[in-house]
């Protein structure tokens, strides 16, 4: 059974950090894109930040850019979100998707994405 299992959310004031983990697990996702998207309460599933099955290719939400990483560890199949100086606009169910095509999950086409975890809830208090 193909899973990818988001963890590492909580509360945190702003300006705080928090750092978010996806493993995965029931195939060999090296070949895959990840990425990390958010929802927020009565908004559409956007985009976060992408990163190619080589590492080699990130892109980032402007939003976050600057205080956000991405990054993965192949040999635990396991692909990290550092986020640094969090705001409260932040706040959002945080969820991981894996996807063969890297453009897919650049362009942020939720619908299309191949796998995804459960989400893991990122609270900021102000």
């Amino acid at each position: 059974q193909v899973q990818l299992v988001e963890s590492g959310g909580g509360l945190v004031q702003a300006g705080g950090s928090l750092r978010l983990s996806c493993a995965a697990s029931g195939r060999d996702f090296n070949g895959y894109a990840m990425g990390w998207f958010r929802q927020a309460p009565g908004k559409e599933r956007e985009l976060v930040a992408a990163i190619s099955w080589s590492g080699g290719v990130t892109n980032y939400a402007d939003s976050v850019k600057g205080r956000f990483t991405i990054s993965r560890d192949s040999a635990k199949n396991t692909v990290y979100l550092q986020m640094n100086s969090l705001k409260p606009e932040d706040t959002a169910v945080y969820y991981c998707a894996a996807d063969m095509a890297y453009v897919r999950i650049h362009v942020g086409l939720t619908s299309t994405l191949e796998y995804w975890g459960q989400g893991t809830q990122v609270t900021v208090a102000s």
